[in-house]
């Protein structure tokens, strides 16, 4: 089967790590043709915006995209084109799964968590406004439909995967009406699933527990602003950004699957970048598109070689370069 399919390369270091699953993909079978376009800074310069409407009519007629890196100025310039394709599409749901990888220095081993936040609103709605000079009001948005929403794909998720336990993850002891509707969409949806387990974790107490003993810890459900940070949080567990995967998902199939560390520019072009990120978000978009064998064979062909070191960046602890690691897995795949 062929699948249309489409493809944000991003900027940076984006289309090398691209390049290079796309090759690893095709050696394992996958067959697929690629609508590409351009976002961010680039589309900027050639559409007028970071978002041209037809990436986005893509996305929607396709369901499914890769996305690359695409770099969001600080302080300044264009939003970032991470939350504006959330917005857009729908994607209420950020799942981000975090484990140990092979032969990759991590402080903690045995970690094997699942990040689930909600992609829509809270302080990332963005409704922001100067009160008087010197004084800037934040809006943080919380609905019962957005965190029912998001509560019954965590447990749904769980119950699927066979994951013993959701841990909801708040501030409602300080933002009692936001944090805690959050907690009582939570609650109310964890009666349907009496299969799973429930509980609730203060968000510095969570924090806390997860660098002291994250093997303890399962499927965690956040709101937008605490989930970017735990998620980060957790990808540090295991070696950082550039070895966790991360898929956007909305209603009726459509998902983004992307890496989500930098574009990192200094290195862009020295083939040099580490592409395991971005490798293990298209093995969740395999899943995604009932492609379970296909990324079943990419993920043990990224096993072995990292375990025998061949597919090890200079970030991992080796010697590798991009074009190395791609030859490695592609070997690892025959």
């Amino acid at each position: 089967m062929t699948h249309r399919l489409t493809l944000i390369p991003g900027d940076g270091i984006g289309p090398e790590v691209t390049r290079a699953v796309l090759r690893v993909l095709e050696a394992s079978g996958f067959s697929a043709e690629w609508e590409e376009f351009t976002a961010g800074a680039a589309a900027v310069a050639e559409h007028g915006t970071t978002l041209p409407t037809t990436l986005l009519d893509s996305i929607r007629k396709n369901k499914v995209a890769l996305k690359g890196p695409i770099t969001t100025p600080i302080g300044e310039g264009f939003t970032s084109v991470n939350v504006g394709l959330r917005k857009a599409l729908d994607l209420y749901a950020n799942l981000r799964p975090v484990w140990n990888l092979p032969n990759v220095p991590s402080r903690y081993q045995n970690v094997d968590l699942v990040i689930v936040r909600e992609n829509t609103e809270d302080l990332y709605a963005g409704l922001e406004h100067i009160v008087v000079p010197g004084v800037v009001e934040s809006l943080k948005i919380i609905t019962e439909v957005a965190s029912t929403k998001i509560a019954r794909f965590a447990f749904a998720h769980a119950r699927k995967h066979r994951r013993k336990r959701v841990t909801a993850v708040h501030k409602a002891n300080i933002m009692k009406l936001g944090d805690g509707l959050f907690l009582e969409c939570a609650r109310r949806v964890a009666r349907d699933y009496p299969d799973v387990q429930y509980d609730e974790r203060i968000v510095d107490a969570a924090c806390m527990h997860l660098v002291m003993h994250p093997e303890k810890l399962d499927v965690l459900l956040l709101p937008n602003l605490y989930g970017d940070i735990v998620s980060d949080l957790c990808a540090g567990l295991v070696g950082g950004l550039g070895v966790v995967p991360a898929a956007n998902l909305g209603e009726g199939g459509i998902g983004v699957f992307e890496a989500v560390h930098g574009s990192a520019p200094d290195i862009a072009g020295l083939d040099k970048a580490n592409p395991t990120a971005l490798l293990l978000s298209s093995v969740l978009m395999l899943y995604h598109l009932g492609e379970d064998a296909r990324a079943e064979r990419i993920m043990k062909a990224l096993w072995t070689a990292l375990e025998d070191g061949s597919a090890r960046t200079a970030d991992l602890g080796g010697t590798a370069t991009t074009t190395q690691f791609t030859d490695a897995i592609v070997k690892a795949l025959r």
